[in-house]
């Protein structure tokens, strides 16, 4: 535990650099601290509550749902993580961040409640969620899942409804190496009689095994409810704006005319809130065509984020083997002739560099690597030594930083190739701290 004592008042900066000293460690798995924090606060959970884990499409899911009640007239509450330009991305209420005032009182509600029980940064920063949010009179919350299920702070809640979008290798020191382990760890926010989604379309044995043990009724995507999502596969994401998709379940046909969110996995994303919502329906009616509207309508930072055209620019926070995959899909959906793909990319150190790098090679020309400023973000050696792997060294460009990175990589794109800055939630926020002014150069393209 920290031996700083607080001040009696602190401005945001002063709390997050405070918060990040109260713990040796910056992940430590566990409930019972939390619990005792959140015992002593009082907190009593005055709304309906919705949780969102799973390894990849947890963000788009809780933007979702978000749009979704606030497109209702609900009051809204969302907590996410991480945040990308600014800590108060993650507390929102109706779509708007949370003040400087209410989210240091949040920490220092926190601070007074923890007495000697030593949070991590993410601990701290739920609780101050949870507490922000009863302070307002919200309808309902829509809470996202830091790392794993079972263990993780906002698992101390009993949501309403839980949904795990679905399961893939990541956090493996913490979560294990195999889909099984990890598998049994998501589905560790599911209760008995809450509603409880699954969206993976094979979900590990141990997740099945886990909800029909503890008594839940699981509801799963391709099993009790259905989407036929249009292929996207030779369209842009401007065009793909004019498909439709068609949703079933108990409760009949949903035609979604299109979504502004690209890739095909986001269909499944959708899926699962349009099951989610209806299933709630008793407690937060909401309308066909509110449901629809909103969830056409939305729109997520970061996730296969189009910055400008001519070279494009594209942000996306894949930093698993999943998400990869994902990436490659969507990047293949680009490609066309005389036109490159440059990657502006770097990744955190106890992340499976190899693996993203030998999934999204083949459809990368070109790569310009960096290290990110984190404590946990991998040493350039390391990183240039992944992508040797699989790249020849003429394709490797290494640089002092990303934005070094980003201004040479833009520089040398002909108008028509693609620049793809991903690896890390970091990497993007990188980019996205800067104006286009930072990196665009005046350097006369021409088209290959």
């Amino acid at each position: 535990m920290s031996d700083v004592t607080p001040a009696p008042t602190r401005t945001v900066a002063e709390w997050l650099s405070y918060i990040e000293s109260l713990h040796p460690k910056a992940i430590a798995m566990g409930l019972e601290r939390v619990q005792a924090v959140a015992k002593r606060l009082q907190l009593r959970y005055p709304f309906t509550v919705i949780t969102v884990g799973g390894t990849n499409g947890k963000g788009s899911t809780c933007a979702m749902l978000e749009q979704v009640y606030r497109h209702a007239g609900y009051q809204v509450g969302c907590y996410t993580s991480p945040h990308l330009v600014r800590y108060h991305e993650r507390v929102r209420f109706n779509g708007a961040q949370i003040s400087d005032e209410l989210l240091c009182a949040a920490f220092d509600a926190v601070e007074q409640a923890r007495q000697e029980t030593p949070l991590t940064y993410f601990e701290m920063g739920t609780l101050a969620a949870l507490w922000a949010f009863e302070q307002q009179l919200l309808d309902v919350v829509v809470l996202e899942v830091g790392l794993g299920g079972r263990l993780d702070a906002v698992n101390i809640v009993d949501a309403d409804c839980a949904i795990v979008t679905n399961v893939d290798l990541d956090h493996m020191e913490f979560l294990g190496d195999t889909r099984e382990l990890i598998g049994q760890e998501k589905a560790g926010i599911y209760r008995a009689e809450q509603i409880a989604l699954c969206g993976d379309l094979n979900p590990p044995a141990t997740l099945l095994a886990y909800a029909q043990r503890i008594g839940v009724k699981l509801h799963r995507l391709g099993v009790d409810y259905h989407i036929s999502a249009p292929d996207t596969s030779q369209q842009t994401p401007s065009a793909a704006l004019n498909n439709q998709a068609h949703y079933t379940d108990i409760h009949g046909t949903l035609n979604i005319a299109s979504l502004r969110l690209y890739g095909q996995y986001q269909w499944h994303n959708a899926a699962n809130v349009m099951f989610a919502v209806r299933a709630l329906s008793d407690k937060l009616p909401v309308t066909q065509s509110q449901l629809l509207q909103a969830i056409t309508d939305t729109e997520v930072i970061g996730r296969f984020q189009y910055l400008q055209q001519h070279p494009d620019v594209i942000l996306d926070v894949a930093h698993n083997p999943h998400a990869a995959r994902a990436l490659r899909d969507n990047l293949e959906r680009l490609m066309q002739p005389h036109s490159q793909v440059i990657a502006v990319f770097s990744m955190l150190a106890d992340k499976d560099i190899a693996s993203v790098v030998e999934i999204l090679h083949p459809v990368i020309n070109r790569w310009h690597i960096a290290p990110i400023e984190h404590p946990r973000a991998v040493d350039m050696a390391n990183l240039q030594a992944c992508v040797q792997q699989h790249v020849a060294d003429t394709q490797i460009t290494c640089h002092d930083s990303l934005v070094a990175a980003m201004r040479v990589a833009y520089k040398n794109a002909a108008n028509n190739d693609k620049i793809i800055v991903f690896g890390s939630f970091f990497t993007v926020a990188a980019i996205l701290a800067l104006t286009p002014d930072d990196w665009q150069a005046d350097v006369g393209r021409e088209s290959r």
